[in-house]
């Protein structure tokens, strides 16, 4: 494992070595309009003002920090993929990988100090805010390891699954996930309960794939008054792409 200890420099300057490569802290930005949308607060306004103010605290308090690893595929079947000897149950992730030759395994997070601070809000407004702010920590984190992973590893367009986001591929693919990454994930203060939950709250595992096609899991998730919807639900893309031929009469 290697650590890699980043600052705010272009991401084009920093050397990445090989193996599984720890970024901490991984250097982000809070996207402020999207915040204060997010949170329906009219810019000027006094609750404006306070969550501008909370920004500026977790600018000074928050660590994130992401590990990932490039893995290889050694085989798939119409319902799974081993990755690096570690096999994943999932029909869709089998068809989206069905052209790889890798992956790239990570697990990002907003950091516990940015978790304490948080918890620490003893006003239930300031509470709610605070949690959107982890949430917009972790957007912008995982923003900077797209860009890592494209200008380091010569990607161009990419997409990813995370366990849980769909019914095909449940959030007990964690497992696989965190073994596959080999214990790194303790190295950035992540652990996985027994429910297959991450602690802190504020983080998120995936496989991040090039592939050539658009695709985001809210495509095949017909929840509709999802917050973090990235793309329209497709109610025939499932039977157009993902369907198992062997299991049509």
């Amino acid at each position: 494992m290697t650590r890699v200890r980043m600052t705010q420099q272009p991401i084009n300057t920093v050397h990445f070595p090989v193996g599984p490569i720890v970024l901490d802290p991984l250097p982000f930005r809070i996207g402020t309009e999207r915040l204060l949308d997010a949170l329906h607060l009219r810019a000027g306004s006094a609750q404006a003002g306070a969550v501008n103010g909370m920004v500026q605290e977790a600018y000074a308090i928050a660590r994130p920090k992401a590990v990932y690893k490039i893995g290889y595929i050694d085989s798939r079947g119409s319902d799974h993929v081993i990755i690096d000897g570690v096999r994943f149950a999932s029909r869709v992730l089998a068809v989206n990988l069905s052209n790889a030759q890798r992956v790239f395994a990570h697990i990002s997070t907003a950091g516990r100090e940015l978790a304490g601070w948080a918890q620490s809000q003893d006003d239930l407004l300031a509470s709610y805010y605070a949690d959107a702010i982890n949430e917009a920590v972790l957007y912008g984190a995982r923003a900077t390891l797209d860009k890592i992973l494209r200008s380091r590893h010569e990607v161009t367009k990419v997409a990813e699954m995370n366990p849980g986001s769909l019914e095909d591929w449940p959030l007990r693919e964690q497992r696989p996930l965190f073994e596959l990454m080999g214990g790194t994930s303790t190295t950035i203060g992540v652990e996985l309960t027994k429910s297959y939950l991450m602690v802190p709250a504020k983080s998120v595992s995936g496989l991040v794939f090039p592939t050539e096609e658009t695709f985001a899991s809210c495509q095949l998730c017909p929840r509709m008054t999802c917050p973090n919807r990235r793309a329209p639900y497709d109610p025939e893309l499932f039977a157009r792409k993902y369907r198992d031929p062997a299991t049509v009469a």
